[in-house]
């Protein structure tokens, strides 16, 4: 527990921290590359460009001194974060230099206001956060190495198969190379990827697993991201997946990862709803997959949005689940469809999903919604279904890229 003067203190400084988060968070990424250049790896330098990492880790800082009086406000937001953390091997030696550099940031930005008081009561705060996170990968760490085939780190998969998706997706399955067991995970998790690439250090990858569980391969399906450019590294590992990883090929892997899941064996009868939008398709692909095999009656409902067909992966997939029960229906939507689309049946429908298209094709009064995408869908989804009074206790979401806040 904090002392109740670090607490008043954090309480406190608040408003001045929050006008200065992003100035704090990327003098904080300066100092702790250049004083500690071996965890550079661990952050992945196309969200660093962009700024997207520096955003997420200022609101992360002040949703955490906002709720310095009641930290179960940010029990979902530390679990996310626990998990990216073991995603990525992080352990609880590389809190101190996180806290170091922190600390200095804050002096260096605050100036002659960062009293030694302050430090002093941000240090206890910070280090009572650290904790936390680091008991919680303790649970998780353990909990991905008690499983049947379960492993921390890294280990050996052979891509045992190479599938063209789209024209900007390609799935590999991947299998072990020691011939020993892949552990089950929940729909919805990721694995990570390292890749050594030949010219250009990168930090390991997300990718979320496209398949059920108990398949025996795990598989990931990866867009081609644009080739980098004007000096921003995005693509550079998707690239060098798409190009030069093929079948035979060795690559390290990760245990699975990741908080945002459905478990098929938890099914309450409700009705299900899944909006994919583009590359968000696969962790909902998952989770539907997963609900099939299982035979669940909860009626599901599978709403893609994509560009056209041209780029629109796993369309025979897709439309493959309404043929597996009477439970299951799916719809595809293109907001810029080819000559052709849409008369042929390669889409139901052209244009965006609207509230009224969530009203004619989805139980919108009853449903539980589990949505991933880009940000500008995931944005106009979420604000169709509060429109339409859904409330956020019946979403659940997820969308790639650094997160713009800790808790909603």
């Amino acid at each position: 527990m904090l002392s109740e003067k670090t607490v008043q203190i954090v309480k406190e400084i608040t408003p001045v921290v929050a006008a200065n988060a992003e100035t704090i968070t990327r003098r904080f990424y300066e100092l702790m590359f250049t004083g500690n250049p071996e965890v550079k790896a661990f952050f992945n330098q196309s969200h660093q460009h962009s700024g997207g990492q520096q955003r997420a880790l200022a609101g992360a800082i002040c949703a955490y001194f906002t709720h310095i009086d009641n930290l179960d406000a940010l029990g979902p937001a530390v679990e996310l974060i626990a998990q990216k953390h073991c995603s990525l091997n992080i352990k609880a030696e590389h809190y101190p230099i996180v806290g170091k550099h922190l600390l200095a940031a804050i002096k260096d930005v605050m100036g002659d206001a960062a009293t030694d008081e302050i430090i002093a009561a941000v240090s206890e705060a910070y280090g009572l956060l650290a904790q936390v996170f680091i008991d919680r990968e303790a649970q998780i760490y353990a909990e991905q190495k008690a499983k049947t085939g379960g492993w921390n780190g890294y280990r050996s998969l052979v891509v045992d198969r190479k599938v063209p998706e789209s024209e900007i997706v390609t799935s590999f399955y991947l299998k072990p190379a020691d011939g020993e067991p892949l552990p089950d995970f929940l729909p919805g998790q990721y694995i990570t990827v390292r890749i050594d690439h030949p010219t250009t250090p990168t930090s390991p990858r997300n990718y979320s697993l496209s398949d059920r569980a108990g398949t025996g391969y795990f598989r990931i399906s990866v867009k081609r991201e644009p080739a980098p450019r004007d000096g921003a590294p995005e693509g550079l590992v998707s690239n060098y997946l798409h190009d030069s990883v093929n079948v035979g090929d060795t690559i390290e892997v990760g245990p699975p990862c990741g908080e945002f899941t459905l478990d098929p064996a938890a099914s309450n009868g409700h009705p299900i709803v899944f909006l994919a939008g583009g590359i968000g398709v696969t962790p909902l692909l998952s989770m539907v997959k997963s609900l099939a095999h299982r035979q669940v009656s909860t009626p599901l409902h599978f709403l893609l949005a994509a560009r056209n067909s041209r780029v629109h992966a796993f369309a025979e997939e897709v439309r493959a689940l309404s043929g597996n029960g009477a439970n299951i229906q799916s719809r595809i939507l293109y907001d810029e469809p080819l000559p052709g689309d849409v008369e042929s049946g390669r889409c139901d429908a052209a244009g965006f999903l609207t509230r009224e298209r969530l009203c004619e094709w989805t139980p919108v009064d009853e449903a539980e919604f589990y949505l991933c995408g880009p940000a500008p869908f995931m944005a106009s989804a979420m604000s169709n279904l509060k429109e339409l009074g859904v409330g956020p206790e019946r979403i659940h979401h997820e969308f790639f890229g650094p997160r713009q806040e800790l808790v909603g």
